[in-house]
């Protein structure tokens, strides 16, 4: 699961209402109208926070002619949980030092001379994981921290580089360089960089 959905598995979870729909389905499917009931809510805002969980999958819903009923997406729930807890210790255990300094920087050396022309071009997108993770690195160390890119301004960023402006931007999101929020694009600290040197 990516950063951005995690963000909005929280984000979600994020209301004391929406924990009580969730604590009240877990005991079995219950409609809106009953929702409203137990909680002292109206059905409006029943309406309103089943729409930020149906979003976030946390919930489903079914129609019986004019009712709604709910229960919860359990699947999803538990595997939003485990998903933040490997994000948090992803690199928990891993030794940035793992390979000596001199023998690290000897290989990125070389894949950014064999990658990059002499004006800084990207001639292609490397296949190969570890050396695309290093090239993404260049590019990312190139971006303003903590500036918030808007997406034509990353597209623009990436065009100085390579034209897939569209899988590089996807790749700073897959492989946690960049953080998206509503079509708003921003660098994650490098702690939370994929890291080549980690990988055998």
């Amino acid at each position: 699961m990516q950063l951005d959905k995690v963000v909005s598995y929280h984000k979600a979870l994020a209301d004391p209402t929406r924990i009580r729909m969730l604590i009240l389905l877990a005991v079995g499917e219950l409609n809106g109208q009953l929702l409203a009931e137990k909680l002292s809510v109206t059905p409006a805002t029943i309406t309103h926070h089943a729409a930020k969980l149906r979003e976030a999958s946390l919930i489903n819903e079914r129609r019986e002619k004019n009712t709604i009923y709910f229960s919860l997406n359990r699947h999803f729930i538990q595997s939003g949980a485990e998903a933040t807890l490997n994000l948090i210790h992803k690199n928990g255990g891993a030794d940035p030092l793992m390979q000596p300094t001199d023998k690290r920087q000897k290989m990125q050396d070389s894949v950014l001379r064999s990658f990059f022309t002499a004006e800084g071009q990207l001639k292609q997108i490397p296949s190969q994981l570890k050396k695309k993770l290093i090239v993404l690195h260049h590019l990312a160390m190139q971006l303003e921290k903590g500036r918030k890119y808007t997406e034509k301004e990353l597209n623009v960023f990436i065009q100085q580089f390579h034209p897939d402006f569209a899988t590089l931007r996807r790749e700073f999101i897959m492989h946690q360089f960049m953080f998206r929020d509503t079509e708003v694009y921003e660098l994650n600290p490098e702690e939370m960089w994929t890291r080549w040197e980690t990988l055998s």
